[in-house]
């Protein structure tokens, strides 16, 4: 289980590069990715924890910054 966190650069060594097609982009770790999954299974069912929701929080807040750090690389690489 991941612990609880308040800072997306606390779960920096949950990051992995991956290539995807000709891209080279950030990924969650297995576990980190699964952490997620668990989190929002579990607030669907509104059975989310304070802790659990500054986690999910703070996991969000990070895949929000790789998501647009992985699509500014690809539209960078498209442009050439």
């Amino acid at each position: 289980m991941v612990s609880i966190l308040n800072k997306p650069s606390s779960l920096i060594h949950e990051i992995c590069i991956e290539k995807v097609d000709r891209w080279k982009l950030f990924k969650f770790s297995e576990s980190l990715q699964q952490r997620m999954e668990q989190l929002l299974e579990k607030k669907k069912a509104d059975q989310l924890i304070a802790e659990e929701a500054a986690e999910l929080d703070t996991i969000g807040e990070l895949d929000r910054i790789f998501t647009h750090i992985n699509a500014m690389m690809v539209a960078q690489d498209v442009d050439r």
